[in-house]
């Protein structure tokens, strides 16, 4: 982004600081905090500080930066980092060097604060490694012992979810590429302290790769003795908007908000050249010219490998856009890959609404790739939801672009990411055979689902978090119980809680849902109650509502109560209770209803018809 694109979207944002749109200053401040460097990010703070309301976000939290090195820079950047995620943080700088004191602590203001997250913003100063070692496995276990330690401090009573920013390690921590063969050297133990830690982080630990960051920009870039000297903060401050994009990032994908479904323009962004007017044989894959195409296509195949939908959507005659993907030699990405293919001549912002509902998901969800910066302006214009990804000039840089892009992340894989992507064009299957179905009920039947509602276990638990920070629409609360939290939950004496798998004639759609209850005397009341939105519409709340009343009346329970919380997505499930005949029995001043089902005498739901119980 030039300097006077960026200082145009910096008055811009302070034009609408206060007295504009939530949405257009929304927008703004992504594009802002996806290009721009630390002087701008720092400039971009004092506007939104400058507000006098609360600027827009998904989610609001309380972040500790607890560091080894002055973090004032930082956390400023860091905070504009998540609100470009959707997070609206207030970022809590702690004492240099007072990270072990302070998590130590069960009174130290870091613990009182009561903090969401806490990022150890450490450096390799902090490694209790000697120079040389005779017994170089005992170091490594003690130090990763003891950052461990610091782990479960940080967590606290509240369940705080922790930050670790892995050890950046500078050229001279090595006297020589010896260093590396020797098993003793400081070089070789801080290696392995990484790899260590990376592996014993729990599903309440997010890691930074530093070490990573660091090479990817050069190590002579990262480090700043400089800065460090002056201000005592050790890498350079042109690196710290890197840093706070990627610890933003973690943080934003551990609270459900990671995109669902990256959406690819055709013409010069997958392929070079245009398909209508150049032909097959015209354009440019691989080779010089054309080896950043094909980045992007790897890079996109990796994203569904790792649970996120692609959908295309071009401005071109449909048959043409599909022909490089079933005749060209050199194409990586295939038909099967692409779960909603749309192509025609309307205004990709109306393709785009499609797309979404196609899917079952929120135009929210969706992210754009395209290279043409009009296409770009308008769906920002007329879809201010849409995330739109600005693609500089060169092809070569594209594949590196998305990589940046911090929503489309994951911070932990389960069985259903795998085959999310299948699950989708699976739903999408399910669509045009609803169309053909004379009705619904021999569209429920045509489709031979069968379903399994088991306890969450080990095996389950992650997908259940996982669908605890992401479910939005299907959600009767949408509390976000973390992993802690849930365990705690399930350990109650009266919980009752399960899982729900689908499976269905077009594919295994892996595990959907979760219900949360706990028993106190006679009465089950309902926690948390979701649903993927992939497979919305099913009736597999029918099924999991049976699966309750039946384990409630077995353990001599006589009713279930359960509430809605509204909020701007989960309409979907207002009248949910009232469709499976619960009575009313409160409504509260902010939308909450709260409900009651007897299940004395006939009252006890049918089995679902439509949904066959297996294992």
């Amino acid at each position: 982004m030039s300097q006077l694109t960026t200082g145009h979207l910096l008055r811009r944002a302070k034009d609408l600081a206060d007295g504009g749109g939530d949405r257009e200053f929304r927008q703004v401040v992504r594009q802002i905090a996806a290009a721009a460097d630390a002087r701008e990010l720092l400039s971009l703070a004092r506007i939104v500080d400058a507000r006098t309301t609360p600027p827009p976000a998904d989610r609001r939290v309380r972040v500790a930066l607890a560091g080894s090195f002055t973090t004032d820079l930082l956390g400023r950047i860091l905070r504009m980092a998540l609100l470009r995620c959707g997070v609206d943080a207030q970022v809590d700088i702690h004492g240099i060097g007072q990270y072990g004191r302070l998590l130590a602590d069960p009174s130290s203001e870091l613990h009182l604060s009561a903090p969401d997250f806490v990022v150890l913003a450490v450096h390799h100063d902090e490694l209790g490694l000697p120079a040389d070692s005779a017994d170089p496995d005992r170091e490594v276990a003690a130090e990763v012992a003891r950052w461990r330690g610091l782990w479960d401090r940080a967590a606290g009573p509240g369940g705080a979810r922790v930050v670790h920013w892995l050890f950046a390690l500078p050229d001279d921590l090595a006297l020589s590429s010896f260093s590396a063969q020797q098993p003793g050297s400081r070089y070789r133990m801080a290696r392995r302290v990484n790899a260590a830690l990376a592996d014993a982080a729990n599903p309440d630990v997010l890691v930074v790769d530093c070490e990573r960051l660091a090479s990817s920009v050069g190590a002579a870039s990262w480090f700043d003795r400089r800065t460090w000297r002056l201000a005592k903060q050790p890498m350079a401050t042109e690196v710290l908007p890197l840093l706070a994009t990627e610890t933003a990032g973690l943080i934003a994908a551990d609270l459900g908000l990671s995109k669902k479904c990256l959406v690819l323009d055709l013409d010069n962004t997958v392929w070079g050249g245009t398909i209508g007017e150049d032909g097959l044989d015209g354009l440019v894959l691989g080779g010089d010219a054309g080896e950043g195409h094909l980045d992007l296509q790897r890079l996109a195949l990796r994203l569904r490998d790792s649970g996120i939908v692609l959908a295309v959507c071009s401005k071109n005659n449909p048959e043409d856009a599909r022909l490089p993907f079933r005749e060209h030699p050199d194409m990586l990405l295939t038909l099967d890959d692409i779960s909603v293919f749309s192509a025609g001549w309307e205004p990709k912002a109306v393709q785009l609404r499609r797309i979404a509902e196609e899917l079952g998901i929120g135009v929210d969800a969706l992210v754009l790739v395209d290279d043409d910066p009009v296409e770009r302006a308008q769906v920002r214009e007329l879809l201010p939801e849409v995330d739109v990804v600005d693609l500089p000039t060169s092809s070569g840089d594209y594949a590196h672009t998305l990589r940046r892009y911090p929503l489309l992340w994951q911070v932990r894989s389960t069985e259903a990411d795998a085959g999310r992507a299948e699950s989708y064009r699976a739903r999408a299957a399910a669509g045009r055979l609803l169309e053909e179905s004379p009705g619904l009920d021999d569209f429920y039947r045509s489709l031979e689902m069968t379903g399994a509602f088991l306890p969450v276990d080990d095996v389950s638990r992650p997908r259940a978090v996982q669908l605890l920070m992401k479910t939005n629409q299907f959600n009767v609360t949408t509390r976000r119980h973390t992993a802690a939290e849930l365990d705690r939950l399930l350990a109650e004496p009266g919980a009752v809680h399960f899982t729900a798998r689908l499976t269905d004639r077009f594919t295994s759609h892996g595990l959907v849902g979760l219900l949360l209850a706990r028993r106190t005397g006679e009465v089950v009341a309902i926690d948390t109650w979701l649903l993927s939105c992939r497979v919305i519409g099913r009736t597999v709340e029918d099924s999991m509502f049976h699966t309750l009343a039946e384990r409630a009346a077995a353990d001599g329970a006589r009713a279930i109560e359960g509430s809605y919380l509204p909020t701007a997505k989960n309409v979907p499930v207002a009248e949910l209770y009232r469709r499976l005949g619960f009575d009313l029995v409160r409504c509260d001043p902010d939308g909450a209803t709260h409900w009651r089902y007897d299940l004395s005498g006939a009252g006890r739901p049918a089995r679902n018809p439509f949904i066959t119980e297996g294992q």
